[in-house]
């Protein structure tokens, strides 16, 4: 929650692409009293944001903004360039697709004005491949969100090679005053920290489902009540450093690490193959699929707001 005088200049938002990140970031955005303005092809996206964003309210009110018309200050322009002219800051949300990307930032350095701040929620593809056709990319870099972005804290920024050090300052800045938690990744691989950490856990997930280790609700299960409630308070290196005692990671890694290394040797690999995605079909259509995906997002944004007050986040 801020007041956007914080913000400076930086008042006007042109969000491209309202899909569900695009969107929730619009959410966050106009709750925190900025001009936001929606780029999206779809010809019912005006519908779409509005139902979205009724929605979404309920979980800003939960995060404590008070909002009386968070859609006051919406606009939308399926016009590209009318649509980011006059913009600030504009959060990128188009489909992962290099190809698709390179081609919107050549179009985008046409439009926009030398002072905004392009930021990308590319979730895998680096900035330094899709401005690879822009002259001058000093102000584009990864704003990249974990989802939804209006409830999730984290936001990781990862400058491009040619991204200036004043444009990641103004990126911490602005995300610092939304409310979010931006965290600077100093080197940029595909997929940065968060995804590949989660992929890295889906992937031997996949595998104990497939080979009838586990079911895939008992997996979860697991999770959400021991690695997902320990690496809430503390990461992996935090908690293996208590693991080790008052001799802290370096005793862990004398002492348990070999332990650790045994089961590194023997972690699986999965595919999406033919047989695992009707195995994973038939759990999920006999679990999740049950429940309306409604019911199942509430619960979900109900249990994290309860884990985010809890740690005063």
């Amino acid at each position: 929650m801020t007041n956007t005088s914080e913000i400076g200049a930086q008042k006007k938002v042109t969000v491209i692409g309202a899909g569900a990140i695009g969107l929730s970031w619009t959410a966050l955005f106009l709750a925190n009293g900025l001009s936001v303005t929606i780029n999206d092809p779809r010809p019912d996206i005006e519908k779409t944001a509005s139902e979205g964003l009724d929605q979404i309210s309920a979980t800003l009110k939960a995060l404590g903004y008070e909002i009386t018309d968070l859609k006051g200050d919406l606009s939308f322009e399926a016009d590209l360039e009318a649509a980011v002219k006059d913009a600030d800051i504009i959060q990128e949300n188009a489909p992962e697709s290099i190809e698709f990307k390179q081609g919107l930032y050549e179009k985008l350095e046409g439009f926009i004005k030398p002072s905004a701040l392009v930021l990308s929620s590319s979730s895998s593809i680096p900035a330094t491949v899709f401005s690879q056709k822009m002259k001058n990319a000093e102000r584009v870099l990864i704003g990249h969100p974990f989802n939804p972005p209006h409830l999730i804290p984290l936001v990781e920024i990862v400058p491009g090679e040619r991204t200036s050090k004043e444009a990641v300052a103004e990126a911490i800045k602005f995300y610092e005053l939304i409310g979010k938690s931006p965290i600077l990744i100093e080197k940029e691989m595909s997929g940065f920290v968060a995804n590949r950490l989660q992929a890295a856990i889906m992937q031997e997930s996949v595998f104990l489902v497939k080979e009838g280790v586990v079911s895939m609700e008992n997996l979860d299960k697991i999770v959400s009540s021991s690695i997902g409630l320990r690496w809430a308070a503390a990461g992996p290196f935090k908690t293996f450093t208590l693991g080790g005692g008052p001799g802290g990671l370096p005793h862990f890694m004398t002492h348990l690490g070999p332990t650790l290394e045994r089961i590194w040797a023997v972690l699986g690999t999965a595919k999406f193959d033919e047989s695992t995605t009707a195995l994973l079909t038939e759990q999920v259509n006999g679990c999740y699929g049950k429940i309306p995906y409604e019911d199942l997002e509430k619960e979900r944004d109900a249990q994290q707001l309860a884990i985010l007050k809890a740690f005063d986040k």
